[in-house]
């Protein structure tokens, strides 16, 4: 008791640290600073001194907490001792050691270059990393408070603020007093670890109210609190034991979240007792199998629904749960990687009729390989349309990738205080610039005009900071599924993906912060007392450097998560994706061995357009948007044109991820054969990746990407084969093909000092791509022949399959030529 005393009173006084004095300079509620060529260390490592003096004051000032704090204790040892003993050798030996580690280091991967295309990863923010180092210094674990009260106060204020990013409302005290939802959040090793969090939370919420309803039938302690009554999903209130177990599994989540305090507070029953009878009733302590023996005997086993592109963590977290992978059933995707609403439909429909419980639904915002955003918005309806039904689940989000970019469509406090202080006459003025740069009002759907007159003051006056608004670099697709995220009962977000953090910092944020006691071990379940403004006892992990809950929160502090700042900096990466996008499309020439089909469909093919107007719209993104010499040159045409703007807007990925295949031509004859399609970009992956080790230098590769393959077993043997047809290649039963994965996570790659630096990595592809199709033409020199002519020829990249007497010509000089180029 005294222990837990004292830890009360150490998060009390975190609360009131956050609460009181220095909130003004905690809270991260409040615009940044700084350029944003101060964020980063750089390709070139341009920021080299000011990272030495940042580094050097952490250094100062963790000696001098050591020295401070409590002065008059004694040291271990003194520097003569240290020198007698020979202290000197060590450290030679000790800076020798190093010196070698260092060397294998720089072998590592060049994060910060623009030629690093590979993953969800770029340069760091500086901000993170200082505030790692400082803190690495002393050396605090967020477990619990009491081993870290500064950085555990840090980590409360990161989760508000990635709750706010993603579209939850923090309310202040007195709105939680009056019954509020209070959203939560925390920092995690990683998002597989929050995707299993969140699934944790999900699977214990779904069989609280069958357990509660047990313990009041069986256990005599309970006895009072039988008369406590539930509002259903049809909104009637029914005493909790008159309901069935399918109704009671599919209770309201919010309902079933307050229900244990309701039941304490109601019944007068105690805080221990509670407790104590739920040990034998909860599927947190009997587990899965025996809770369904015990108390759901006839009903089927539960399911989580995931789409076929979700992570690998998904099935980890069904293994670990005791669900088991076979729970974890795949949703069909679309031609566009995004999870098919229809197949869900159908999947819930078929769980509706059989009784089968439904722990969770998983929209993925941002696939790892596609950059694929799900309908976020069409599965909320679908998740509204079965709750009137009778069918209740926890719906999640896994924007481990994609979570960031919400921060594009975030106005931020600047914002306000501007317009507030605007006259009426530039109020007008925004208005009207706003229509002649964008030719609409209302470029993002978002009802209030307000904050579209902010968003218009920032693309005419802020232009080369902001790259226009940058939400305008977000289809409109994509932007209805962001302003769905606040339906989502738990979202997984990675600053070290798209907040460019330091690793290791993931995230889980609640939409409901009481779901969060659901899955702690050390916390009563009614009044959690010491650890409600806790991190550390929630969650799968225990110890977690408190170092990086300083490195997100510096990183934040700094880098608002609003459009000013990694809105700001995203819609850059989006930008330069874009560019890349179009260099892609654009970049064979009449005479090179190959052409390339990107997986992101153009705006005309999604239409279903002709191949006359497909070739029209590769022709313009060639001409206008390519070839501009530079961001001003582009924006100046971007700003002139709709039609070029909405193209902009809609071509390329749902975010910054580029997928595409290559293919090669031996002379007029265009391969055939997925095999040797494969082989080519295997052959341009091994170019284009670290394949050996080396502790002698930097690596010598030109390019790094990635690569993959469409398996017909993940996505669907009509996906593959649509694909294929796209491509030019004859489908094949159960064979994928490979494709090649570019990340633009530089915000700065169209803007070196030297110009844009697209070019010179579509030149590089395009001399790899070279190679590659020579290698694979010389393997297989002698057995060429009619597999070249066979099938259909590809609507995307050539024309109708000729005879051979007539053979098709490289597929971008095609659409050049019928262009009048």
């Amino acid at each position: 008791m005294v222990i837990s005393r004292q830890r009360t009173k150490l998060v009390r006084d975190i609360e009131e640290f956050r609460r009181d004095a220095f909130q003004d300079k905690l809270s991260l509620d409040r615009p940044g600073g700084s350029l944003p060529a101060a964020w980063f260390l750089g390709p070139k490592a341009e920021n080299e001194d000011f990272l030495r003096e940042m580094i050097t004051l952490a250094i100062d000032e963790a000696v001098k907490a050591r020295h401070d704090f409590k002065p008059d204790d004694p040291e271990t040892f003194s520097v003569e001792e240290l020198e007698a003993a020979g202290f000197n050798t060590g450290r030679d030996l000790f800076k020798s050691r190093f010196q070698e580690v260092l060397g294998f280091l720089r072998g590592s991967v060049p994060m910060a270059s623009y030629r690093n295309q590979s993953h969800m990863y770029w340069d760091t923010t500086l901000p993170s990393v200082v505030g790692y180092f400082a803190t690495m210094l002393y050396n605090q674990n967020n477990c619990t408070p009491e081993a870290s009260p500064i950085t555990t106060a840090l980590e409360m204020e990161v989760g508000d603020d990635l709750c706010r990013m993603l579209g939850y409302t923090i309310p202040d005290r007195e709105e939680v007093r009056h019954g509020a939802i209070r959203p939560w959040g925390h920092i995690t090793c990683d998002g597989s670890v929050a995707n299993i969090e969140s699934m944790w939370a999900a699977r214990n919420i779904k069989y609280l109210a069958v357990g509660l309803a047990a313990a009041i039938r069986h256990d005599p302690d309970m006895a009072p609190a039988r008369d406590v009554t539930v509002t259903t999903l049809k909104g009637k209130r029914h005493r909790l034991l008159d309901l069935d177990n399918w109704t009671l599994l599919n209770l309201p989540i919010d309902q079933v979240i307050k229900l244990p305090m309701r039941i304490s507070r109601t019944a007068g029953i105690s805080e221990d007792v509670l407790k104590a009878a739920l040990a034998g009733y909860s599927i947190q302590d009997l587990g899965l199998l025996e809770f369904h023996r015990r108390f759901l005997p006839d009903t089927p086993a539960p399911v989580v629904m995931t789409p076929a592109t979700a992570h690998y963590s998904w099935i980890k977290a069904g293994s670990l749960l005791g669900l088991g992978r076979a729970a974890v059933h795949g949703i069909r995707v679309d031609l566009d990687a995004r999870t098919d609403p229809v197949h869900l439909r159908r999947m819930l429909e078929d769980c509706l009729k059989e009784g089968r419980p439904v722990v969770q639904v998983v929209a993925v915002i941002g696939t790892t390989e596609e950059s694929a955003v799900d309908p976020l918005h069409e599965i909320v309806k679908i998740r509204n349309e079965f709750r009137e039904r009778g069918l209740e689940f926890s719906l999640h989000a896994d924007a481990a990738w994609g979570g960031y970019f919400a921060s594009m469509l975030r106005e931020s406090n600047l914002d306000r205080q501007h317009d507030a202080a605007r006259s009426d006459e530039e109020r007008a003025e925004i208005e009207r610039q706003m229509v002649r740069v964008f030719g609409v009002d209302d470029p993002d759907g978002i009802p209030e005009p307000q904050k579209l007159k902010d968003w218009a003051a920032h693309a005419i006056f802020d232009r080369r900071n902001a790259m226009f608004a940058p939400g305008l670099h977000l289809n409109e697709y994509v932007r209805r599924q962001y302003r769905a995220l606040k339906h989502c009962d738990t979202i997984t977000v990675d600053p070290h993906k798209g907040g460019f953090v330091v690793y290791p910092a993931g995230a889980l944020c609640y939409r409901n912060g009481g779901l969060r006691h659901l899955i702690a071990f050390a916390s009563p379940v009614v009044q959690h007392g010491d650890i409600a403004q806790s991190v550390g006892f929630y969650g799968v992990e225990g110890s977690k450097p408190g170092a990086a809950a300083t490195a997100v929160y510096l990183s934040h502090s700094l880098i608002p998560a609003d459009r000013t700042g990694y809105g700001a900096l995203l819609g850059k990466c989006m930008f330069a994706s874009k560019r890349f996008y179009a260099g892609l499309v654009s970049m064979a020439g009449s005479d090179d061995p190959f052409y390339v089909t990107t997986f992101q469909r153009l705006p005309a093919e999604k239409v279903g357009a002709s191949r006359t107007d497909v070739r029209k719209q590769i022709a313009m993104i060639r001409d206008k948007i390519f070839a501009a010499p530079d961001d001003d040159h582009l924006m100046a045409a971007l700003a002139k044109d709709f039609e070029l703007r909405e193209l902009f807007s809609e071509m390329g990925s749902d975010q910054c991820i580029v997928a595409y295949t290559f293919n090669y031509l031996d002379g007029y004859a265009q391969n055939r054969k997925i095999s040797r399609l494969n082989e080519m970009n295997e052959r341009m992956f091994e170019a284009m990746s670290m394949q050996k080790f080396s502790d002698d230098g930097v690596p010598e590769v030109d390019l790094l990407v990635t690569s993959s393959s469409f398996d017909p077993e993940v996505y669907g043997q009509e996906f593959v084969d649509h694909y294929a047809r796209r491509i030019g290649v004859n489908p094949e039963p159960g064979v994928g093909i490979k494709f090649l994965i570019s990340t633009q996570q530089n915000p700065w790659l169209t803007q070196t000092k030297d110009g844009d630096f697209t070019p010179k990595v579509i030149e590089t592809l395009g001399n790899i791509a070279r190679d590659a199709a020579a290698y694979v033409l010389e393997q297989h020199k002698y057995d060429h022949g009619r597999e070249y002519y066979r099938g259909a020829s590809s609507p995307y990249q050539g024309p109708d399959l000729p005879s051979p007497a007539q053979p098709p010509t490289n597929p971008q000089a095609i659409a050049a030529k019928n262009t009048g180029d």
